[in-house]
């Protein structure tokens, strides 16, 4: 695939890591997708599984990473890049610094948990490997999605403790 800007490039794939929080919405879970690519095209794609999975881990970016690293035959994602719909939380900023992804494009900022710049920003920290990180693209619909689902969930327990 052929782009005419970087910009060109962020938002086709936010897009596709857009598609992936919507399927972890439709199961009830947050909406964040991920995507990885490798040269322009999309070695994996992920979303949120914690609820559904039972498990802390199951992050979007965490279980992209797992498949691109069992695709690509190794550890280091030196040739990928992250496409996410949710700043990285510190977990998930630790597994881009140590698959030594070089390129993190987030859409929504998180002003609570977000590693990335909003909390902290532990692609400062002089760590080994120092990915370059654009924020906000597709902001308002990656974050819209996100207040959305909040909303609805919010609605949801407060009928449970009208019952």
């Amino acid at each position: 695939m052929i782009f005419e800007s970087d910009n060109d490039r962020c938002e086709y794939f936010m897009g596709k890591a857009i598609e992936q929080a919507k399927i972890a919405r439709s199961i009830g879970e947050v909406p964040v997708g991920a995507v990885i690519t490798r040269n322009d095209e999309i070695i994996t794609a992920a979303f949120n599984r914690r609820e559904t999975g039972r498990n802390a881990l199951y992050h979007a970016e965490l279980d992209a990473i797992d498949k691109a690293c069992t695709i690509l035959g190794g550890w280091r994602l030196w040739q990928c890049e992250l496409y996410v719909t949710l700043e990285p939380c510190p977990m998930c900023a630790g597994a881009v610094i140590n698959s030594r992804i070089p390129k993190v494009v987030f859409g929504a900022y998180d002003m609570k948990s977000g590693s990335a710049g909003s909390l902290i920003n532990l692609f400062e920290v002089p760590y080994n490997h120092k990915p370059e990180v654009i924020g906000g693209v597709l902001e308002e619909e990656c974050s819209g999605m996100l207040s959305e689902f909040f909303a609805e969930l919010r609605i949801k327990l407060k009928s449970k403790r009208n019952i």
